[in-house]
């Protein structure tokens, strides 16, 4: 005769596991039920917005289904938006990503003052959008500004940042790179001080020099801090506002989609429905962006 115990029959909600389920719930119900309400709520109605002829501030609207989405498309605006959003989002991203890892190369070297620099480098990043906007309006201003002071001093003419389109948009790339690169250093600099040592050090052992060492092993490890960048950053350019808004209030040379969209629901055309249905395209690319790179991208990153 066997001495074990019988084994109680339970089933799968034991005491612990609603105990557990109830504590989650305690926890993540609140942002849940936040999310929802910020986030999903105003997106539903703003697909319902981009389907009706609505002025801002009207009492009444008319249900036009997809015609505000077709007006977009067949108009002549909508290449030129599609430019620019793309010119601008590959120009900050790329640019922020590359200058943000040279930044993070020269601050990862064993110099004194290096935490200082570090601090200075992120400073930006954490700043205000108008209140840079601000600053570097001063510093571009073709007359009173800075910049304008440097060029008459050795004879030339400074240009006419604002009011040509093609600058106004390297005007605001520039300004976008040179706050955000601090955050792509601090990333990248992060990602640089996880490579292990021993590893750096066999490889110098057998005769890899700096430059090698850097391509071979510390690039390659740097792949998940270049994805999470590359995601991150894309996002946030595609939904630049502040700068843009504060630098070229005309919106001239630098509509975007989401300046397109501000433009038409708030400039003097008061089309809140169109406006909405731009929204949408704008949602649709940061989808599809998102999608693409965890798809695709992620397999090229090594994970250690």
């Amino acid at each position: 005769m066997s001495n074990t115990p019988p084994v109680a029959a339970q089933g799968y909600w034991t005491a612990r596991k609603r105990r557990e389920a109830l504590l989650f719930l305690a926890f993540a119900a609140p942002n849940i039920l936040l999310i929802a309400i910020f986030t999903y709520r105003p997106l539903l109605a703003n697909l319902n917005y981009s389907t009706l002829d609505w002025t801002l501030g009207a009492e009444e609207a008319t249900r036009v289904g997809f015609r505000n989405y077709a007006e977009f498309f067949t108009s002549g605006d909508a290449p030129v938006v599609l430019r620019t959003t793309a010119v601008f989002t590959l120009a900050t991203v790329g640019g922020s990503m590359l200058l943000g890892l040279l930044v993070a190369v020269a601050l990862n070297l064993k110099v004194r003052g290096a935490p200082v620099a570090r601090a200075a480098v992120f400073a930006p990043y954490v700043l205000s959008g108008v209140g840079v906007g601000l600053v570097w309006l001063f510093i571009f201003d073709p007359v009173y500004g800075a910049l304008a002071a440097l060029l008459r001093a050795i004879g030339l003419a400074s240009p006419q940042w604002i009011n040509n389109p093609d600058l106004a948009l390297l005007m605001v790339i520039i300004v976008y790179v040179w706050k955000n690169l601090g955050y792509c250093a601090v990333v990248y600099l992060a990602g640089m001080q996880a490579v292990p040592k021993d590893l750096m050090e066999a490889a110098a052992v057998d005769g890899a020099g700096p430059m090698r060492r850097f391509w071979s092993i510390t690039l390659p490890l740097l792949s998940p801090s270049s994805f999470f960048l590359l995601i991150t950053t894309l996002l946030s350019s595609l939904q630049a506002f502040d700068i843009l808004r504060i630098m070229v209030p005309s919106g001239r040379g630098v509509g975007t989609l989401i300046y397109e969209a501000y433009l038409q629901a708030f400039s003097t055309y008061n089309r809140a429905g169109y406006s909405a249905a731009i929204s949408v395209v704008l949602f649709v690319f940061l989808l599809l962006a998102t999608i693409v790179q965890i798809r695709f991208v992620e397999r090229k990153v090594h994970y250690a």
